[in-house]
């Protein structure tokens, strides 16, 4: 694994930077609703920027925004530039939100050298869609996704993962990809049927057993200032970052602070 330095993240930051300036003019210009999020939206109100130790960067928006980005990303992004990866458009790819990448980049996650799809430097493009506003309701659609998000996991799963697990992940790996992904697209169908408060990254763990996230937090925003950029973030932040994270103010302890584990990183020439 290789242990990413002060020089690599600055290196980082400043294609991540790139990126979120080219999706935030393409939203723009097409009346897109996004946040940035997660810990991009943290390191804006922590930070002023990014969050030092932090190797990506995060936009979330609700299903119809999502819908209209896909609709005119590939007319619309700098090819010299970005790629942009959808499990619907990618094949190989199996995670349930988008990510525009870096060209001239590579990127490789631990343990997914094997993938068949182009890894470089990314952007996450998380997008929610409806869940039920019951809350037990809810909570059977979260176990729903869950086993959706294990399928896709699968084939990443089965070389990580030992005894009963190994087993479990070999069977799910014996799910075609086309299969899966059509079976996925149906349940993203009968999800957004009925308009709700709640929404949901379907096929990522939610970050705590509410299982949703107030759909206003993604449509409800304001120009908040990132680096020396204005991009767009949830305008009730004290909230949104408080559900997530808690003392979000409060720097985590040294032996918490995430990155993803690499295996090989290239920037460009």
């Amino acid at each position: 694994m290789i242990e990413l330095d002060e020089n690599m993240l600055k290196n980082i930051h400043d294609i991540e930077l790139e990126m979120l300036v080219e999706f935030d003019r393409i939203c723009r210009k097409h009346n897109i609703l996004y946040s940035i999020d997660g810990g991009t939206l943290l390191g804006a109100i922590r930070h002023g920027g990014f969050i030092p130790w932090d190797d990506d960067a995060d936009v979330i928006m609700n299903r119809t925004e999502y819908d209209k980005l896909i609709a005119v990303i590939d007319e619309e992004l700098d090819s010299d530039r970005f790629y942009f990866q959808d499990m619907f458009r990618t094949p190989g790819y199996r995670w349930g939100y988008g990510k525009m990448r870096r060209k001239d980049t590579e990127f490789i996650r631990l343990n997914q050298e094997h993938m068949p799809y182009e890894q470089g430097l990314f952007m996450d493009v998380f997008v929610c869609d409806n869940v039920p506003d019951n809350y037990i309701l809810r909570s059977v659609c979260n176990f729903v996704s869950f086993i959706y998000r294990k399928i896709f996991f699968a084939p990443v799963g089965v070389n990580i993962s030992k005894g009963f697990t190994k087993i479990v992940y070999k069977i799910l790996n014996c799910i075609s990809e086309e299969r899966a992904k059509n079976s996925y697209r149906k349940y993203i169908s009968f999800r957004n049927r009925k308009h709700t408060s709640w929404v949901k990254c379907l096929t990522f763990p939610a970050c705590n057993r509410t299982y949703g996230y107030k759909r206003t937090w993604y449509e409800d925003t304001v120009d908040v200032r990132f680096e020396d950029k204005v991009f767009k973030g949830c305008k009730d932040y004290d909230e949104y970052l408080t559900f997530l994270y808690g003392d979000y103010m409060k720097l985590p302890p040294v032996e918490k602070r995430k990155i993803h584990p690499v295996s090989k990183i290239k920037f460009p020439d």
